[in-house]
């Protein structure tokens, strides 16, 4: 479906809304890792509720989304960490950038994008030094677009809970 960028309204998510935050996390995950169990579900639901409420009263967590006529059409978010300094700066501000996600029959449209546009605008308004994210293929060329790329420093992860 083509979409008319200029009607679209981008707007900051606020603490009132966290099931809108919990309802698109878990739309994502769930296109992402498949269906889970109903148990697993409602449990990752109460905790995700828990942790937006608890993020954004905090300030250390923001969201936008892409409205049309009312209708939800995409989601962005940033959780904001603080990372202890070096002989160059006392403290930074790293950013992670998760769950942007669009609904299937609006995507290539340019909609994600003006999500992320806002989302590091505002990342930029907040002092925030760095902004990381993790991608799909799918998703990996829009990150590139806007300057994403490899790590200066290797990433190694360890995994440790089965």
């Amino acid at each position: 479906m083509k979409i008319d960028l200029t009607a679209i309204r981008i707007r900051e998510i606020g603490p009132d809304e966290v099931e809108l935050l919990t309802k698109y996390r878990m739309a994502y995950l769930t296109e992402l890792q498949g269906e889970q169990s109903p148990e697993y579900q409602k449990k990752l639901s109460e905790e995700l509720t828990l942790f937006f409420k608890e993020a954004l009263a905090e300030k250390r967590f923001f969201a936008y989304m892409a409205e049309l006529k009312g209708e939800i059409l995409s989601f962005g978010a940033m959780v904001i960490k603080k990372i202890p300094g070096d002989f160059n700066q006392s403290s930074y501000l790293e950013g992670d950038i998760l769950n942007m996600y669009t609904i299937p029959n609006v995507r290539s449209n340019g909609i994600s994008a003006m999500i992320l546009k806002q989302l590091i605008d505002e990342a930029r308004n907040r002092g925030i030094s760095k902004i990381s994210l993790h991608t799909t293929k799918a998703g990996e060329k829009l990150y590139r677009k806007f300057g994403f790329s490899e790590p200066a420093y290797p990433v190694l992860e360890l995994i440790t809970t089965i």
